[in-house]
């Protein structure tokens, strides 16, 4: 059975981790790598202020990883995490095996906004630059409400 590349975010307990990230990385590295997943690539993304209260905690690290196991390994995976008092929450992606380069370049990246790929890709589409296509573009700014451009029984056509 061929091995899958996934990515997942967790949500750390900024209280557990208190400045220790590096023994909270460890603590996940050793359950991925426990249940057969090589991890690829690891950082910290973010500490936030959340916008509800998760398992009581205001606040919160993300943390991403991509790892690569077989299929079946990701719910004893998803077992041992659920288990662990540090992880508020996790959420676990099937990575694209076309994407897979460009992810693990960007996680690998500590300095790189996932915002600027989006707008260069857009652009060599042809694209504003904006991260909007024209579809999302349209929609934002009324589509073809408002305006003259509404029809009804006085306008007319």
């Amino acid at each position: 059975m061929p091995a899958n590349v996934y990515e997942c975010m967790f949500l750390l307990d900024t209280n557990k981790v208190a400045g220790n990230v590096g023994a909270a990385a460890k603590q996940l590295h050793g359950i991925l790598e426990r249940n057969q997943a090589e991890v690829l690539a690891s950082r910290p993304w973010d500490e936030r202020r959340l916008a509800y209260p998760v398992k009581n905690q205001k606040k919160g690290l993300y943390y991403l990883t991509y790892f690569r196991t077989e299929g079946k390994n990701v719910v004893a995976i998803e077992r041992d995490l659920a288990l662990n008092e540090t992880i508020l929450r996790t959420f676990i992606l099937n990575v694209d095996p076309k994407l897979v380069d460009i992810m693990l370049t960007l996680a690998r990246d500590e300095h790189a906004v996932a915002l600027h790929t989006a707008n260069e890709s857009d652009l060599e589409e042809g694209g504003r630059g904006d991260g909007m296509g024209d579809h999302d573009r349209h929609r934002r700014h009324g589509g073809d409400r408002g305006g003259d451009r509404r029809r009804g029984p006085d306008k007319d056509e």
